[in-house]
């Protein structure tokens, strides 16, 4: 390669999975140059530009930072509330990756003249003929594949993945061995960077009217009273614990009624299963691989199993997906990740769920 096709743009974090990728980056000969992007600040913490900056002199990188906070507050923040609003399960890691952190690297990168982009996500790329796509991580523990369905080609093309190949331990190992000791012992993060532990606290602070969180009734399936709950936009499908009321017998979310405040309550989990979902807002990588095509399978959760299923493509633009085997907890707003033979093959939004 020339010079100038070895030159690649890493966002850094700040944590011991970027940190790591630069290392590993450098060592396969790579031109690094880091970019740390201000996307959100909890508690005005900005420790962790402090923590890439030093890393990057210590490797002896180019470092930038890039803020993004109104935009990031506009397409990810604001969008995570309506989608509570509305009574949906938002996924704002999906959005924040193929709405703004590839994308905001691939612009960097062309503007610095820059042919390739990086992070420290656990995926791995695989390209056949002209067509390349993502596949699972080495650790299967902590691929991150499902958060990427959505990227286009032109930037899945660009994309170098330096920690594909090895474990998290490994790449807390190779930190420590390399005396970057602060690196290694670093905690991972946890849920979703603006609200990582409790996105109730975060409505009720930053919800421009928090009139609108007003209790509302619990009933079962035919209607019948069983309680007052908090609001609904405290509540998500599926859940079981949090729910602030005792009846003596394990009660699951099956239905949230934004229009009237009210949140259903069942006792038989099978009730819970459906057999089809609607997407919008979809990405298909290879038509032929996905549409109509055997086996496929979807994920609906980061951590959750695959689920053997069959796509199918709508008039209006949508995926009709017929799930083999029925799968619980199906809500609105949550993404799905079609894969096929461990390649990631598309995605979309669920729009609505059925028996």
């Amino acid at each position: 390669m020339s010079k100038e096709n070895k030159k690649v743009l890493l966002g850094m974090s700040g944590g011991t999975d970027s940190s790591v990728a630069a290392m590993r980056l450098l060592e396969m000969g790579y031109e690094v140059t880091g970019v740390t992007f201000r996307f959100y600040e909890l508690h005005d913490d900005t420790g962790y530009l402090d923590d890439a900056r030093t890393l990057a002199e210590r490797l002896g990188i180019e470092h930038i930072t890039y803020d993004v906070r109104p935009l990031f507050r506009q397409t990810v923040v604001d969008y995570f509330m309506r989608e509570y609003m509305a009574g949906h399960t938002p996924v704002p890691c999906t959005l924040c990756n193929n709405l703004l952190k590839w994308p905001l690297l691939a612009q960097l990168a062309d503007e610095r003249g820059i042919r390739y982009i990086a992070t420290g996500h656990y995926a791995r790329k695989v390209c056949v003929g002209e067509t390349c796509y993502l596949t699972y991580a080495a650790d299967r523990d902590k691929d991150q594949t499902f958060f990427l369905w959505g990227l286009p080609q032109e930037i899945v093309q660009r994309m170098l993945l330096p920690m594909g190949e090895i474990t998290k331990s490994e790449a807390r190992a190779m930190a420590a061995g390399r005396g970057f000791h602060r690196v290694a012992e670093k905690r991972d993060s946890l849920g979703v960077c603006f609200c990582p532990m409790n996105y109730r606290s975060f409505l009720r602070n930053y919800l421009p009217d928090a009139g609108v969180l007003q209790r509302g009734r619990f009933v079962d399936e035919d209607g019948t009273f069983l309680g007052w709950h908090e609001g609904y936009p405290f509540y998500t499908i599926g859940q079981r614990r949090g729910l602030g009321i005792h009846l003596n017998r394990p009660v699951f979310v099956k239905e949230i009624h934004p229009s009237e405040n009210v949140v259903v309550l069942s006792s038989d989990y099978s009730s819970l299963e459906k057999n089809r979902m609607l997407l919008t807002d979809c990405n298909v990588v290879n038509p032929s691989l996905l549409l109509d095509a055997p086996d496929v399978t979807v994920k609906i959760r980061y951590r959750k199993q695959e689920n053997r299923c069959v796509v199918s493509p709508e008039p209006d633009g949508k995926l009709s997906v017929r799930l083999l085997e029925p799968l619980a907890s199906i809500a609105p707003g949550q993404a799905a990740a079609f894969y096929r033979d461990d390649l990631l093959i598309g995605g979309g939004i669920i729009v609505s769920s059925c028996i």
